[in-house]
């Protein structure tokens, strides 16, 4: 296990208008603002299609399943991590039939709003930490 400690020095919130990609506009955010590390806190609001996978196999490197669909569904949250500039980010997301989750990807678009509250983790480095294995 690896453990940083860190004080925020800047929190940012997004807010994602209808049509919005969710992943490109957190990675466009992240370029702009030149965020290096931080933790992505929460999300809520609402898509009208969806793209995440999951893994597939316990095999190391483990296989991938890739989900994607449309339709509305409430956004339960958006957590993640970012990484050395790069975002990886979960989503959970539901409606009256059903909740689906994973690993965001392109194709998660808005469909009311979104808001992501992200923090910058300033003395935390966070490359590498979503490598499989020990640091």
């Amino acid at each position: 296990m690896r453990a940083q400690s860190f004080t925020s020095p800047r929190f940012l919130a997004l807010r994602l208008d209808p049509g919005e990609d969710v992943l490109l506009a957190l990675r466009a955010e992240v370029q702009e603002q030149g965020i290096a590390n931080a933790a992505i806190l929460a999300g809520v609001g609402s898509l009208d299609s969806y793209h995440f996978h999951v893994v597939k196999t316990t095999n190391m490197l483990p296989g991938n399943t890739y989900v994607q669909g449309e339709g509305p569904f409430d956004i339960l949250t958006v957590t993640g991590l970012v990484l050395n500039g790069r975002v990886h980010a979960h989503i959970t997301f539901s409606n009256t039939e059903v909740a689906m989750g994973g690993h965001l990807e392109e194709g998660c678009r808005v469909l009311t709003f979104a808001v992501i509250l992200l923090a910058e983790t300033a003395g935390a480095d966070f490359t590498s930490w979503d490598t499989p294995g020990p640091l």
